[in-house]
């Protein structure tokens, strides 16, 4: 029971996260496009360099939504309240203290849970215009100021832990890349990657730019000119852009030739997918479950190309993923970007030779449920095409009734059911369009790829 609880939490800061993170890929397009080195207009680039200066209270925001039950624009409001009453109360009790992403992480999961636990408050009939929803914000100032005190005191000791553990990775090298990559993979099976991601993204390192902005995280650091960004992430590109891909060709090669013609199509669109813009989600949900002695190996190797990666000294991060648009679009801020294709290449050959062996060797049929994927309900009355879709996914998750919170990230469903033995796992798995299911007491997880959010919004227009 208490596993589930967790289970359930952490998915809810996994879908919190993403939210905030979503906006990244078009501030990083408006910061290169109107950089110097490209098309050199500067309101565009400034643009785009406002959101990453902006971050912490982008999280705020964000998270607050992502945490609240109905996801209401009141808990952004709240959460940009508690950032901004916090950090200016912080920096009364010392100027020097630097919360950065933190901050905005702390108010944001702060003003959504405010938002659950009183937004349907009732205040005597004197004070009933403050009751619900509006009483949110101001129990988030005044949360925010204990927050502060606690934090005034003890802010100076965690950030000094931060920048120790700062200094360990980066001086870990290699070997720090390495560990980061294998975790990375290993933990997005249960969509907790994001929690790791955020610290290397967002609070990892610290750098001070020409005009006294102080900009955290790999990604921040890159795009703000940072000359040691981007070591941690250039190995990802080798992985996306080259593995991947060379990984669906194996996995078609390995497949009876029977049913290669049918696949054909599916394997070219996932791989064209991870080429161009560096989502892998879709490839991986193909055997993640199937066979997790691959997905093992599939992480070994990913943390291997950042290894390698660092030590060659290529300098490369992205906005979104490490796919060929952020690889063009970062290619004038990175070092020894040209590296990663000779590199990507040679990951390349070691991912479909050791994937074509593992499959033949140990005769992985990884193709083989896509060829008994049930059929959708009938449901001729639905409007859109992912109405059958959720019909089923309802009825499966023991109805709608059943099901207590549902939300969804990138490429999955993130639910809370009230009963998780009512959770048919075999029958949502033989669905159409989904990769994999994680169920976990009353917690679940559908992978459905790209399409999970309009699959997350037919599903809320049955309930």
């Amino acid at each position: 029971m208490m596993l589930s609880k967790l289970f359930v939490e952490l998915q809810r800061i996994g879908k919190a996260l993403m939210l905030p993170v979503a906006v990244l890929p078009a501030a990083a397009l408006a910061l290169r496009l109107g950089a110097p080195d490209v098309f050199d207009v500067a309101f565009i680039n400034a643009a785009g360099g406002a959101i990453f200066s902006e971050l912490p209270l982008l999280f705020a925001i964000g998270i607050a939504i992502g945490i609240a039950k109905d996801e209401a624009g009141a808990a952004g409001l709240a959460g940009a309240i508690g950032y901004l009453s916090l950090t200016r109360a912080v920096k009364a009790f010392d100027e020097s203290l630097n919360m950065g992403v933190f901050a905005g992480i702390i108010a944001g999961f702060m003003a959504g849970a405010l938002y659950n636990r009183f937004h349907e408050i009732k205040l005597p009939d004197f004070l009933g215009f403050f009751s619900g929803k509006r009483f949110v914000p101001i129990a988030t100032v005044f949360f925010s100021c204990v927050i502060a005190c606690v934090c005034g005191v003890l802010w100076g000791y965690c950030q000094t832990a931060i920048s120790i553990l700062g200094t360990k990775l980066a001086e870990a090298g290699a070997v720090g890349a390495g560990v980061y990559g294998v975790l990375n993979r290993a933990l997005l099976p249960f969509g907790l990657h994001h929690i790791l991601n955020s610290y290397i993204f967002f609070i990892f390192g610290e750098y001070t730019t020409n005009t006294g902005v102080i900009a955290t995280g790999e990604l921040n650091r890159f795009f703000a000119g940072d000359p040691t960004a981007g070591f941690f992430l250039s190995g990802f590109y080798p992985v996306m852009m080259f593995g991947m891909p060379a990984l669906a060709l194996a996995i078609y090669h390995t497949t009876e030739k029977s049913k290669r013609k049918k696949i054909a199509g599916l394997m070219t669109s996932l791989a064209l997918t991870s080429f161009l813009t560096g989502v892998t989600e879709p490839i991986e949900f193909l055997f993640m479950f199937v066979a997790p002695m691959l997905y093992a190996l599939h992480a070994v190797l990913t943390g291997v190309s950042l290894a390698v990666a660092y030590a060659l000294q290529i300098r490369q991060a992205f906005g979104f993923s490490a796919g060929l648009i952020d690889y063009c679009l970062s290619y004038g801020l990175a070092s020894k970007p040209l590296l990663l294709i000779p590199l990507g290449l040679m990951v390349g050959v070691v991912y479909y030779a050791a994937f074509r062996f593992a499959i033949v060797k140990f005769n992985i049929q990884i193709m083989g449920k896509e060829t008994e994927k049930a059929a959708p309900a009938d449901n001729s009355d639905a409007s859109d095409k992912h109405a059958d879709l959720a019909l089923n996914i309802l009825e499966f998750l023991g109805g709608k009734e059943n099901v207590k919170e549902l939300g969804n990230c990138i490429t999955r469903l993130r639910i809370e059911v009230k009963d998780g033995d009512k959770i048919k796992v075999d029958e949502l798995q033989r669905l159409d369009k989904v990769k994999g299911v994680i169920k976990t007491g009353n917690a679940a997880q559908i992978i459905i790829g790209t399409e999970a959010e309009e699959v997350a919004v037919a599903v809320h227009k049955l309930r």
